[in-house]
């Protein structure tokens, strides 16, 4: 049975009661403060919702995610990421990024990425936890991405791109730098073959659930500077 949160109860139900169909979804209701979205990514589920419906809380199983050392760039994106095309920042432009990642796409109707869902991530950017990587080309924002950073791992939320490639440099260069800031995993919620051609794949919940215990509140040398 669906648990339904109440907005002054900031738990959350155990992942195993995820319902098998829809697969992971595990509660409904609440709000997006940032204590219950710190608390839920620390659970290890995460909000996905349409306008009209009540905020749903989604754990899946099994859960895609990006190990940094497994990373695989393309032979012809690598030469894209030397040339000069493009330059690449971090925590300079964050509403850019999520109003690009939350404007209208030609494969999908509507947005999940809300205005509250948009508000929500622009408060959790303001204490430091929610991050962008913006993707700029002849000074004009291209592409980028954003999601959270919690001890050493990372919560991918979305992408968007304006010309050919412009979020997969975002991506590449995100995770190098992960990498090098002793991060552990990247956390990309659902497959898709987007994610695959990066070395994306799919553990159990129980898996991804234990390296939320192991990564969640070890420090990393991560310098998010705009």
């Amino acid at each position: 049975m669906l648990t339904w949160l109440q907005r002054d109860d900031l738990s959350f139900p155990p992942l195993q009661n995820a319902l098998r169909e829809p697969n992971g979804l595990l509660a409904a209701g609440g709000d997006l403060s940032a204590e219950r979205l710190l608390a839920a990514y620390r659970h290890g589920c995460f909000p996905w919702y349409q306008d009209g419906q009540p905020v749903l809380w989604w754990s899946p199983d099994p859960r895609t995610v990006l190990f940094p050392e497994d990373l695989h760039v393309s032979r012809s994106l690598r030469k894209k990421l030397r040339q000069d095309t493009f330059s690449v920042t971090f925590d300079r432009a964050f509403r850019g990024v999520i109003e690009g990642c939350a404007a209208p796409r030609s494969y999908a109707d509507g947005t999940w990425i809300t205005t509250p869902m948009q508000s929500a991530y622009m408060e959790l950017h303001q204490l430091g936890v929610a991050h962008s990587v913006e993707v700029w080309q002849d000074e004009q924002l291209v592409g980028g991405l954003y999601g959270l950073a919690m001890g050493r791992l990372f919560f991918g939320e979305s992408m968007f791109s304006r010309t050919t490639d412009a979020s997969k440099i975002g991506f590449v260069t995100l995770v190098e730098r992960l990498q090098n800031w002793g991060f552990k995993m990247i956390d990309c919620q659902m497959p898709t073959q987007h994610l695959a051609s990066f070395g994306a794949r799919s553990i159990s919940r129980e898996a991804f659930a234990e390296t939320l215990a192991k990564y969640l509140d070890e420090p990393s040398s991560a310098r998010w500077e705009p």
